[in-house]
């Protein structure tokens, strides 16, 4: 009946607000990338910590060079990473190069474009060929940030940029969440590894392949279990071993057919008080109908479909955000975009569709999606041909070529710079 399928926002409600938040650790500079900061991250000093050259050239007083003709002595250098120790007079000049510190009584970098010299000698005269405005070519201190500015905050994804920030702020560790441990166990008597023999009746196993890929993307840590029989005692031997695990993945076995024996196998009355704390089961989606949420002992379980299509959806609608909750990242779980429709859809029942799609920008920049005309939900090709999910909503009217709908892209596994 209808009210037994839960809508899909409040699946996802109840499966993130039961997410356990990953505890901090430390990680050197080098291990961040990719990581989410638990604390936000404070600059260890100011950059650059005093007025520094922006240019080639010469410190020397504003007031000396607002005019062109000026005349100038030079003094001495000021090269990067070294100081003029003296104090620079009207009249004088000091040659600096980028990065160099401003020696005291200046205030204005003259380029060298701009500077004819009688030498390249301490002592040498030199004029200046085009007037230059005092503060020219000069970065004051702190121009990028300060001592105590908070640039990192919590919950960011660590960026390559990111780790450039904390380096030039001093600050060779950071304190990451955890990787979340993400046990994954296919079940199903039929079911076996890549490179095994085949058989008669028999399915090469992807869901925990593509499942394990999928938690790393994500920024978790998979454990891949085995293969559970088709019996109530092997799925029950082999999810004790995912003791330590934050979260608990299942595939297969959550239907209605008679070998969908996860419920049966980890109920109470089968596996004693840790047994499965059932939330939901059945869902107002497709694919992905038959999925379970609940709790074994302390462990959340989500017991995905078998079929591959429904794990890899479920497992970008579901299992996406649950990491991210449990990384404690901050903005949206999914990113969703506009897209304008290819082709005309029919109208949708009462469950939520995740169609399979490619979409592409047209001239003018806005995206366009069309929907593979097949969405059997064993058809894995053309998941891996699609980069895009579109959504159509429960009993969603029939739509019209060029009609806008929400795509969900499926370009969780690139890599941010």
């Amino acid at each position: 009946m209808a009210n037994d399928l839960l809508p899909v926002e409040q699946a996802l409600e109840r499966i993130l607000a039961a997410m356990p938040l990953m505890p901090g650790e430390e990680v050197p500079l080098t291990e961040a990338h990719g990581r989410t900061a638990a604390a936000d991250i404070a600059a260890r000093r100011t950059q650059p910590p005093e007025a520094v050259s922006a240019m080639d050239g010469y410190a020397v007083r504003g007031a000396d060079v607002a005019t062109a003709g000026a005349k100038l002595k030079r003094i001495g250098t000021a090269p990067a990473g070294h100081v003029f120790e003296g104090t620079v007079g009207p009249g004088e000049a000091v040659r600096i190069f980028t990065g160099g510190a401003l020696p005291d009584g200046t205030d204005t970098i003259v380029i060298q474009e701009d500077v004819q010299a009688s030498a390249e000698v301490d002592g040498a005269t030199i004029e200046v060929t085009e007037a230059t405005k005092t503060g020219a070519f000069v970065r004051p201190a702190g121009l990028d940030f300060r001592e105590g500015d908070i640039r990192i905050k919590a919950g960011q994804v660590l960026t390559a940029r990111d780790v450039g920030m904390a380096a030039a702020m001093n600050v060779p560790w950071i304190e990451v969440r955890r990787k979340p441990r993400v046990a994954i166990l296919p079940t199903g008597d039929e079911i076996i590894r890549p490179g095994d023999p085949t058989g008669p009746n028999k399915i090469v196993s992807s869901n925990s392949y593509a499942l394990a890929a999928l938690v790393r993307a994500c920024g978790g840590e998979p454990t891949l279990l085995g293969i559970a029989p088709d019996t109530v005692e092997g799925i029950q031997a082999m999810v004790r071993g995912a003791s330590g695990a934050d979260i608990l993945i299942t595939t297969g076995g959550a239907s209605v057919g008679e070998h969908d024996l996860i419920r049966e196998a980890l109920g109470t009355d089968a596996f004693g008080p840790d047994g499965l704390d059932l939330d939901f089961w059945k869902i107002a989606m497709r694919p992905g109908k038959p999925l379970i949420f609940g709790h074994v002992g302390r462990t959340p379980l989500l017991g995905l479909p078998g079929n591959p299509v429904s794990t890899i959806v479920c497992g970008t609608i579901f299992l996406r955000p649950a990491i991210a909750t449990m990384l404690g990242r901050t903005g949206p779980n999914t990113t969703m975009l506009k897209a304008r429709l290819a082709k005309p859809l029919k109208e949708n029942d009462r469950r939520q569709d995740y169609l399979r799609a490619v979409y592409h920008l047209d001239e003018n920049g806005e995206a366009v999606a069309e929907v593979f005309e097949r969405q059997d939900s064993s058809m894995l090709a053309l998941l891996a041909e699609a980069n895009c999910l579109l959504i159509r909503s429960p009993h969603a009217p029939p739509a019209d070529a060029g009609e806008k709908v929400d795509i969900v892209p499926l370009g969780i596994g690139s890599i941010s710079i």
